[in-house]
């Protein structure tokens, strides 16, 4: 069966990845920094006899490019949010590739904002009867509260329509 072509445009469309500093060509540029400053004063380590400090040092840096690898792993993750005049999708991609999808009702759905005692948005939710889901959690504060202000207005449309 042929996939149906949509004609109409959504209300609203966001696509939320992580904030990340580095890209994977500066995150391989400091590993590579990394792993030569620990290599130089190990094998000099190694080389008068002191080899149980150099396997230390060995196993840092191998601690190292671990932890830079990991971190950008995570910043493959992004969540994808439409809203149309009849419906929410969510799609999340998490960091290994695999998709979730999730649909809701616009006019059976409620926008839930936790706050701080300074007013600073801490957390977004959708809640569709029992279902209940967490939006943009890897977004810091204040892009949750511009993100949560744009995605209301749009379900106040969506409801309206």
């Amino acid at each position: 069966m042929p996939m149906q072509a949509t004609t109409t445009t959504p209300l609203f469309s966001a696509e939320l990845t992580p904030h990340r500093s580095l890209d994977a060509r500066e995150v391989t540029i400091v590993t590579s920094l990394c792993l030569l400053f620990i290599a130089l004063p190990g094998l000099t380590m190694l080389s008068i006899g002191l080899w149980i400090i150099a396997a230390l040092m060995f196993l840092t840096a191998l601690g190292t490019g671990a932890a830079l690898f990991l971190s950008l792993r995570q910043g493959k993750r992004r969540e994808q949010i439409t809203v149309w005049a009849d419906g929410i999708e969510w799609v999340a991609i998490d960091a290994s590739g695999a998709r979730t999808l999730r649909r809701f009702n616009p006019k059976t759905v409620k926008l839930v904002l936790d706050r701080d005692v300074d007013e600073k948005t801490t957390r977004i939710r959708i809640r569709s009867g029992k279902d209940e889901l967490d939006i943009g959690a890897f977004l810091t504060s204040d892009d949750k509260g511009s993100f949560a202000k744009a995605l209301g207005t749009a379900l106040r449309k969506a409801r309206a329509a």
